[in-house]
């Protein structure tokens, strides 16, 4: 027996007419903008702890860490850029939720199943892969800085660091995020994860060019610091699409013996 046979397919936004899932979005993305406008209002607060935060790998490389302004507006409008990162950040768990609560109504009971624990996934994997780029940016900055020779003294604008991190955190995220879609795709019978394990040589490749155009820098360091992640995560998510794949079978088998 299919799914298809023991559930009925879920209408559009439920019970609700087209005119009530319009206005039903317009309330969640309302909801959403205010929960990003109050974590802007707290981040234009939180604005010198996080510069200073950022900043730290930097003056690990250059013990005269103190940015520049090139124009008189532009530590004005780096606040408000980076009190709207902040609130987005801030305001990510409210912005999921929201989401989850306007997509529920169209799911299957095997799909909300799945949905928390992969939106759980992904938001701890953006977190790890922005972990990632934070703490190999030491490194990058002494080999970007190294590479034009001594007689090159950095001075940075606080923007053009600013836009360096916050894109490199961005790409790590996303990178990281690849073995929820792998996942997905083992248990939607798209992939196994024996087809995995036999591409694991044209994943290298593709990794690793991957890994060369999304990483902002450009630079080889960053780029290993996201490939052998990605790689690593790669065989993860062959291994846990098989373990799903094999307690999905032993309900089945179950299910069938009680019937």
């Amino acid at each position: 027996m299919t799914v298809s046979d023991t559930e009925a397919p879920p209408t559009l936004g439920g019970h609700m007419t087209i005119w009530e899932h319009i206005g039903e979005l317009r309330t969640r993305l309302l909801r959403v903008i205010i929960a990003v406008v109050v974590g802007a209002v707290a981040g234009w607060f939180l604005y010198p702890y996080v510069l200073n935060f950022l900043q730290h790998p930097f003056c690990q490389v250059q013990p005269t860490c103190q940015f520049i302004a090139t124009e008189p507006l532009q530590a004005f409008g780096l606040r408000i850029k980076m009190s709207a990162y902040i609130g987005i950040a801030v305001a990510m768990p409210v912005i999921l939720w929201q989401v989850w609560r306007f997509v529920t109504p169209g799911l299957y009971a095997h799909e909300k199943k799945y949905a928390i624990p992969f939106m759980v996934s992904a938001l701890t994997l953006f977190a790890m892969g922005a972990s990632v780029a934070y703490f190999s940016l030491n490194p990058t900055l002494e080999f970007l800085t190294s590479i034009g020779g001594s007689d090159i003294t950095p001075f940075y604008t606080a923007e053009s660091y600013v836009t360096l991190i916050v894109w490199m955190m961005l790409a790590f995220g996303v990178g990281f995020e690849f073995p929820v879609i792998l996942v997905a795709l083992q248990l939607t019978n798209v992939l196994t994860p024996r087809r995995l394990m036999q591409w694991w040589r044209m994943a290298i490749v593709l990794i690793a060019i991957i890994a060369a155009v999304i990483t902002p820098s450009g630079d080889p360091i960053s780029m290993i610091a996201l490939a052998v992640p990605m790689l690593v995560l790669y065989f993860l998510s062959a291994g846990v699409g098989a373990i799903l794949l094999a307690l999905r079978r032993r309900r089945r088998r179950r299910s069938a013996a009680a019937a």
